[in-house]
């Protein structure tokens, strides 16, 4: 049982206060820019965009906030200059971490990220020396009120999924980089708005975590992480038993 599931990052989301509302929202307008940068300011025709503009809906974020952001993308309005990096680390109990930056300034973010893991029990290991654990696909999370399984089956393989897993909190649909845009636009077609939709880290090699007092650091680790404004995604293997897991939720 996953201790760090996507599922589980996504309902905490949900019991966000007003300070952490404000954290998605500036994570959501840097992506924005990103993308329409990128890819230009038309959401029918950047398909990345779309998908993060149906993000934004999903977080009712407003739409001003939106189209300030897409037009800083394009240059129609002036703003900061961001830039992708991504860190590897290990945590507490020798949990692997994969942290998605967007950043103004590569020097203070590295800094900042070498300290948060530290500080917490872990260390920013050499690129390369985490990843490897991992594999790289496209994500999308549906709930299952979305739509039936073998409705989204047809929908997702016909759009070049490679792979539908169903569990208790919903659906999960996994693809390759390159098919990404094309099954997000299959799934925005349908009328199917994703919980979740990102290029993901997923572990391949699971790290045990059988004391609760371990299971407390991993998880101060990743609330330290998602508090710093320049992570976008945090990735990590850790795997609790269900009776750790339901300890950690009842203490939310």
């Amino acid at each position: 049982m996953s201790g760090h599931s996507k599922w589980s990052t996504i309902k905490r989301a949900k019991g966000a206060n007003d300070a952490k509302r404000g954290k998605i929202f500036s994570r959501i307008s840097r992506d924005l820019t990103l993308a329409a940068k990128a890819g230009g300011g038309d959401p029918a025709a950047n398909t990345r965009l779309r998908t993060i503009v149906l993000k934004a809906k999903a977080e009712n974020m407003p739409s001003d906030n939106v189209e300030r952001a897409i037009k800083k993308g394009t240059g129609e309005l002036p703003g900061v200059s961001y830039e992708d990096n991504m860190y590897e680390g290990y945590g507490p109990g020798g949990v692997a971490f994969v942290i998605k930056c967007t950043t103004d300034n590569k020097t203070r973010t590295s800094q900042d990220v070498r300290s948060i893991l530290s500080k917490h029990g872990g260390n920013l290991a050499q690129s390369g020396a985490v990843a490897f654990q991992f594999i790289h696909v496209g994500q999308f999370l549906i709930a299952k009120d979305a739509i039936d399984e073998d409705g989204l089956m047809e929908i997702a393989l016909e759009a070049g999924a490679d792979d539908v897993i169903t569990s208790d909190d919903g659906y999960e649909v996994r693809c390759e980089i390159a098919e990404f845009d094309h099954l997000s636009h299959a799934l925005d077609e349908a009328g199917i708005t994703p919980a979740s939709a990102e290029l993901a880290y997923i572990a391949t090699t699971p790290a045990p975590i059988d004391d609760i007092s371990t299971a407390r650091s991993v998880r101060k680790l990743h609330d330290a992480l998602d508090n710093n404004d320049d992570v976008q995604q945090i990735f990590s293997n850790e795997e609790y038993s269900a009776e750790i897991a339901a300890e950690l939720d009842a203490e939310e």
